[in-house]
């Protein structure tokens, strides 16, 4: 199973992060085990990121989805009581851009975060957690938006794993979180800043965050710090 595909869902999130809507096929669908799809955008959720939410929109009927499960396939998940389009319907799906837009911006955010405090501290990241627009992050151990007014571009690239784990420094955790059975490994590069491991969605520049206020920093432990963040206009 590599980045652009699981199971039998080929994943658009990843190679165009601004996509919001496109065409698809059904391949089979249940009120409760969750609708997969042979094309989709929706971002299944992991690495801290929540799952993006939106709808599919068939004949003339709208299914809300609400979240993802993850399985030997990718299964989207109905708004309970919703219609559910039957294997072999085309469908439209669209992204809540909101959301989408917010997540890819805090997810960039806390990656120049990530790489200002390892630059000047050398410190691994222990946990994290992000919601739209706000999240922490847990440091084992300022200025952050001067990064982020540098305009840096944000690239992303597929390496094959046992290549990419030749780059310095990519696993910015504490804990290896790349699969052991996975063969590819996606790299997100802010820059001149930070290069790491990663499978979220991302701004295309880190101007495109705003601005990113700390709003809380909190001693958990002997050597952790976390640091709570939430964007602004």
């Amino acid at each position: 199973m590599g980045v652009t595909q699981h199971g039998r869902t080929h994943r658009l999130d990843l190679a165009d992060p601004d996509l919001r809507e496109w065409e698809c096929t059904v391949l089979s669908a249940d009120p409760e085990q969750g609708i997969v799809l042979d094309r989709s955008a929706f971002y299944p959720g992991g690495g801290g990121q929540p799952p993006d939410h939106g709808v599919l929109l068939w004949q003339g009927v709208q299914t809300r989805i609400v979240g993802t499960r993850k399985g030997d396939d990718l299964y989207l998940l109905p708004a309970e009581g919703d219609p559910v389009p039957p294997a072999g319907t085309t469908v439209t799906g669209a992204l809540e851009d909101e959301r989408r837009t917010l997540l890819m911006r805090t997810h960039s955010g806390l990656h120049v975060l990530c790489g200002v405090v390892f630059r000047d501290f050398g410190a691994l990241v222990t946990g994290g957690n992000m919601e739209p627009g706000e999240a922490r992050m847990d440091f084992n151990l300022p200025e952050v938006n001067a990064e982020v007014g540098a305009d840096r571009r944000v690239a992303t690239r597929v390496l094959p794993r046992e290549e990419a784990l030749t780059l310095p420094d990519i696993i910015r955790t504490q804990t290896n979180l790349i699969p052991p059975d996975e063969t590819e490994v996606r790299i997100v590069d802010i820059v001149g800043l930070d290069v790491q491991a990663d499978g979220g969605t991302h701004v295309a520049s880190t101007a495109q965050i705003g601005k990113v206020r700390v709003v809380k920093v909190e001693s958990k432990g002997k050597a952790n710090r976390r640091v709570r963040v939430r964007l602004g206009d």
